[in-house]
């Protein structure tokens, strides 16, 4: 059963305002924290997130984060059951601006790029290109396999964008949380979403000076 943790979006009408929409897709891949922190990031653009979960997703929460799943679905607008078919997700008919897993995991990206819709994040990514909506996929495996490179050309070709959470250094990242907000806000750019905390290239290189440590 889906939990509604804050109001419903109303319907569209004539000059009316719809809160915008984004699926989040967690599956059982390292690198947890990036669904984590695009949830909290999403609340405080005030858009409404759907967090659809899978087993070895929420385990995988659990162990990098010690976050427990009570905790994490607070972040949430609203949260779907990863066996429930029936989930307003599962439609085109439902509007959404699209759909982020993140991570990835290459089962995930595999299902997603045969069409098996296993379960409900299969679905709704299904659901998402099939409308020509925004498919964002933080895959996470290295070093990549031919069958990894072959499922993700395939999405790529279909219209999902392939964002592997790969860390950048121009921007001089003093910690591990510089690093998760940077490949963060790149997701939220996909979506035009505003993303305050990002640190962007301004074109100035830095001098030759104290070598610089991660904290």
């Amino acid at each position: 059963m889906d939990t509604h943790l804050s109001p419903a979006v109303t319907a569209p009408g004539a000059g009316a305002v719809v809160r915008r929409r984004l699926i989040v897709g967690i599956t059982g891949a390292t690198g947890a924290i990036f669904g984590v922190r695009l949830l909290q990031a999403l609340r405080a653009a005030d858009v409404e997130s759907h967090l659809v979960l899978s087993g070895w997703g929420q385990r995988t929460v659990e162990h990098e984060t010690g976050m427990a799943l009570a905790q994490l679905r607070e972040l949430a607008a609203v949260v779907h059951g990863i066996g429930n078919m029936a989930s307003t997700i599962s439609s085109g008919s439902f509007l959404t601006d699209g759909m982020v897993i993140a991570p990835c995991s290459m089962r995930t990206l595999a299902a997603i790029a045969s069409g098996n819709g296993e379960n409900l994040v299969h679905r709704a990514a299904d659901v998402v290109l099939k409308e020509r909506r925004r498919l964002v996929l933080l895959v996470r495996e290295t070093p990549l396999s031919e069958i990894h490179l072959e499922n993700m050309l395939k999405l790529a070709r279909i219209g999902a964008t392939i964002l592997p959470p790969m860390p950048a250094f121009y921007n001089q990242p003093q910690t591990i949380d510089d690093l998760v907000d940077h490949i963060v806000a790149r997701v939220l750019d996909q979506f035009g979403i505003p993303a305050d905390f990002a640190k962007r290239w301004d074109g100035q290189m830095s001098r030759p000076g104290a070598v610089r440590k991660l904290g």
